[in-house]
Protein backbone atom coordinates (compact mmCIF):
# COMPACT_ATOMS: atom_id res chain seq x y z
CA UNK A 1 0.00 0.00 0.00
CA UNK A 2 1.47 3.49 -1.20
CA UNK A 3 1.74 5.95 1.88
CA UNK A 4 -1.09 8.24 -0.15
CA UNK A 5 -3.16 5.30 0.04
CA UNK A 6 -2.50 4.76 3.85
CA UNK A 7 -3.44 8.61 4.52
CA UNK A 8 -6.59 7.89 2.23
CA UNK A 9 -7.41 5.41 4.47
CA UNK A 10 -6.11 7.39 7.94
CA UNK A 11 -8.54 10.37 6.61
CA UNK A 12 -11.63 7.80 5.67
CA UNK A 13 -11.29 6.14 9.28
CA UNK A 14 -11.49 9.82 10.33
CA UNK A 15 -14.86 10.38 8.40
CA UNK A 16 -15.95 6.91 9.42
CA UNK A 17 -15.82 8.21 12.93
CA UNK A 18 -17.07 11.24 12.71
CA UNK A 19 -20.11 9.99 10.65
CA UNK A 20 -20.65 7.97 13.82
CA UNK A 21 -20.64 10.48 16.19
CA UNK A 22 -23.17 12.17 14.41
CA UNK A 23 -25.59 9.39 13.95
CA UNK A 24 -25.16 8.30 17.69
CA UNK A 25 -24.64 11.69 19.54
CA UNK A 26 -25.77 13.96 17.00
CA UNK A 27 -22.16 15.41 18.12
CA UNK A 28 -19.94 16.78 14.85
CA UNK A 29 -16.18 16.36 15.80
CA UNK A 30 -14.65 18.05 12.82
CA UNK A 31 -16.84 21.14 13.41
CA UNK A 32 -16.40 21.46 17.11
CA UNK A 33 -12.24 21.12 16.38
CA UNK A 34 -12.56 23.62 13.69
CA UNK A 35 -15.13 26.02 14.47
CA UNK A 36 -18.40 24.83 12.88
CA UNK A 37 -19.62 22.86 9.64
CA UNK A 38 -19.25 26.64 7.80
CA UNK A 39 -15.57 27.43 8.74
CA UNK A 40 -13.07 27.25 6.14
CA UNK A 41 -10.81 24.60 7.59
CA UNK A 42 -13.93 22.31 8.37
CA UNK A 43 -14.51 22.42 4.84
CA UNK A 44 -11.01 21.38 3.99
CA UNK A 45 -11.27 18.51 6.42
CA UNK A 46 -15.05 17.42 4.92
CA UNK A 47 -13.00 17.40 0.87
CA UNK A 48 -9.88 15.97 2.23
CA UNK A 49 -12.11 12.90 3.63
CA UNK A 50 -14.12 12.91 0.42
CA UNK A 51 -11.32 13.14 -2.10
CA UNK A 52 -9.95 9.61 0.46
CA UNK A 53 -12.75 8.02 0.03
CA UNK A 54 -12.30 8.36 -3.64
CA UNK A 55 -9.04 6.89 -3.70
CA UNK A 56 -10.33 4.18 -0.90
CA UNK A 57 -13.26 3.31 -3.73
CA UNK A 58 -10.30 1.98 -6.07
CA UNK A 59 -9.18 -0.43 -3.60
CA UNK A 60 -12.72 -1.85 -3.40
CA UNK A 61 -11.85 -2.67 -6.86
CA UNK A 62 -8.20 -3.82 -7.08
CA UNK A 63 -7.53 -7.74 -7.43
CA UNK A 64 -6.41 -9.30 -3.99
CA UNK A 65 -3.10 -11.17 -3.82
CA UNK A 66 -2.96 -14.48 -3.76
CA UNK A 67 -1.96 -15.94 -1.14
CA UNK A 68 1.91 -18.06 -1.59
CA UNK A 69 1.47 -21.30 0.92
CA UNK A 70 4.25 -23.91 1.17
CA UNK A 71 3.28 -27.19 -0.13
CA UNK A 72 2.50 -29.67 3.07
CA UNK A 73 5.42 -32.16 3.92
CA UNK A 74 4.45 -35.30 2.88
CA UNK A 75 4.47 -37.99 5.74
CA UNK A 76 7.06 -40.64 5.31
CA UNK A 77 6.09 -44.49 5.30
Amino acid sequence: MSAIQRIALLLTIVGAINWGLIGFFQFDLVAFIFGGQGSVLARIIYGLVGIAGLINLGLLFKPSQEIVREPEPRATR
